[in-house]
């Protein structure tokens, strides 16, 4: 006496289920899906550059 769930897929940005093709439910959150990842590259190429630069600094500061 179960109903059965229609096959279905979870969007990648808002978990929503929805029927279809792709990783998201709607062009928005494809759109904002990808804004998030190109500011998390952003924080991470940044983070990257703060790390280079800090141990430039210190391998400078051992050798003096």
């Amino acid at each position: 006496m179960s109903e059965k769930i229609p096959q279905h897929r979870h969007c990648a940005t808002c978990n929503r289920a929805f029927v279809g093709e792709g990783r998201h439910c709607s062009p928005e959150c494809g759109t904002t899906s990808a804004a998030n990842l190109k500011k998390r590259k952003r924080q991470l190429l940044f983070l990257y550059a703060i790390s280079v630069v800090m141990l430039i600094i210190a391998l400078v500061i051992v050798n003096s």
